[in-house]
């Protein structure tokens, strides 16, 4: 699997009401966090147990509506959301917190 990105309001809402469980990193291309926690979250994404999650990224400069809509203060962010419903969300992620997060969501039954 693959981190894909969100680059409309609309392909948020399509992405978030698909009915699978769907984590999303929020990130800042001039955040250094947001760099470092990247490339993990793509990582975790091509795990064996998360085949049924879908992974995606929003930049919140690009994107502010959708921002605002699920309510960012702080980058790196990452939230999991199921039928159009956020469940749960990571602040401040750390990469032993983020796999922690993806394996209670994604590895979850869709």
């Amino acid at each position: 699997m693959t981190v894909t990105a969100i680059n409309s309001m609309e392909e948020f809402k399509i992405a978030t009401s698909s009915g699978k469980v769907v984590l999303i990193d929020f990130e800042s291309t001039g955040s250094r966090p947001c760099n470092a926690i990247s490339p993990v979250f793509e990582r975790f994404s091509n795990l064996e147990i998360v085949r049924g999650a879908a992974f995606y990224k929003v930049n919140v400069e690009a994107l502010v509506e959708v921002s605002q809509e699920v309510g960012i203060k702080t980058m790196p962010t990452v939230m999991a959301f199921k039928d159009g419903q956020k469940v749960d969300q990571l602040v401040g992620v750390h990469p032993a917190d983020l796999q922690d997060f993806v394996r209670i969501h994604a590895a979850s039954p869709s």
